[in-house]
């Protein structure tokens, strides 16, 4: 080694530690450090995602609002107030912001030993909603029950419950989950029983989520591929029977086939051909915010199930491709933790996550869909945006649980414990 070098090496550690340059030894146990600078300190949680979600809430309030702003002059919410639904959206989002921070705090442990009675109220709350004087109707459907400040919607709760039942189903069957009746027939009996309960109300939509967050997380778990194809075909064709053996739901697939005719534009595909309306007027750049015609009584639901017309007839498609792309990016993420946690021997935390991912990007895409006419009419919202008190709770609970995996994920990696 030339002399310059030597020099070099020898002034390199000046001004620094000696625990930084050197080894050190207390009762033989090495401490030695990297010559390296230590590494940035890491961040509880994954701030990114924590303000995506941020973004569609707060973007979700105010299309709420604008949506919903003409609504009072409809004599059906004559009583309301031009900021009735802004005012119940902005509690739906402070009630779900203290439970999220409250769930946050909860271990994935706790999750873990909860997920079986969970599963189990949630069953009863599906039942208790079919009882009359307690379930509340709206437009022919009763999936309410009344809380006195907010109306719960106990299918909600069902995907929740569902997704951690499904997880820590795989965990406890993951010795046998190749054979079909032990691993497969008993969680298959589950998802039937709660697809009576949904269609009892009726709510298709709901079970059609609760079937894709099951049976992606069966599949994550590692259950055999012909297997999965095997309850995916049965699947299908239960659905394909359901609207089959029911007169309004085939008219349904008639009017999405055909939105324009003289027979289904004022009927079954009136909202339809008004959000594809919608989405017309708003071109690249849109109307401008508050601009909408659509809102305006024309278009049905359109602070709820269609609230992404609005969006399109007010910000163009530069606002549906931004809305899109944010949801893209949050269930790559939600994805990628729950890889990490399974990559950490977390079985149970990394199936949650991508059910979690799942959920939010299954029903982000049926809306999506139906609201530009690519799917059949689904009473779907638009998760973290949408009008819907007990949406946005289960929503904010089970992204609140994706943070604490996030969270669990980086203490192990800093050397702690979970």
């Amino acid at each position: 080694m030339t002399a310059p070098a030597r020099l070099s090496n020898w002034f390199s550690g000046f001004g620094k530690a000696a625990s930084e340059v050197l080894p050190v030894r207390l009762s033989n146990q090495s401490l030695s450090r990297s010559l390296a600078p230590p590494p940035g300190r890491m961040a509880g949680f994954d701030q990114a995602l924590l303000w995506v979600m941020v973004a569609l809430l707060m973007w979700g309030l105010v299309m709420v609002y604008s949506a919903s702003i003409a609504m009072p002059d409809n004599p059906k919410f004559a009583r309301y107030t031009h900021i009735h639904f802004l005012l119940r959206h902005m509690l739906s989002l402070g009630v779900g912001f203290v439970v999220a921070v409250l769930v946050f705090q909860v271990p994935m442990a706790t999750w873990e030993k909860l997920a079986p009675w969970l599963f189990v109220m949630s069953l009863l709350l599906l039942m208790l909603v079919l009882v009359p004087f307690i379930g509340r109707g709206v437009n022919g459907a009763r999936r309410w029950i009344s809380l006195g400040f907010m109306n719960f919607q106990p299918s909600e709760l069902a995907k929740f419950s569902v997704l951690l039942y499904a997880a820590d189903y795989m965990v406890r069957k993951m010795e046998v989950k190749e054979r079909f009746f032990r691993a497969v027939m008993p969680m298959a009996i589950a998802i039937a029983i709660v697809g009576l309960l949904l269609l009892a109300e009726p709510d298709m939509g709901a079970f059609m989520v609760i079937s894709v967050i099951a049976m992606g997380i069966l599949f994550l778990g590692g259950v055999n591929a012909r297997m999965f194809f095997v309850i995916a075909m049965v699947v299908v064709v239960a659905f394909a029977l359901m609207v089959m053996f029911s007169e309004w739901r085939r008219e349904r697939i008639f009017a999405y086939l055909d939105p324009w005719s003289d027979r289904y534009s004022l009927g079954k595909s009136y909202q339809l051909t008004h959000s594809l309306i919608a989405f017309g007027r708003g071109e690249i750049f849109g109307v401008g915010l508050g601009g909408s015609i659509e809102k305006l009584n024309w278009l049905p639901e359109a602070h709820t199930d269609f609230l992404m017309a609005v969006i399109g007839e007010e910000f163009g498609l530069l606002g549906v491709l931004v809305v899109i792309g944010l949801f893209l990016w949050m269930t790559r993420r939600i994805m990628h933790i729950g890889r990490q946690s399974i990559a950490l021997d977390r079985l149970f935390s990394g199936l949650v996550a991508q059910g979690v991912g799942l959920w939010i990007g299954f029903q982000t895409f049926i809306n999506i869909g139906v609201n530009l006419g690519a799917l059949p009419t689904k009473g779907l919202t638009l998760p973290l945006m949408s009008y819907g008190g007990s949406a946005i709770l289960m929503n904010l609970i089970s992204l609140a649980v994706v943070l604490r995996i996030d969270f669990e994920n980086r203490t192990l990696m800093r050397g702690g414990r979970a």
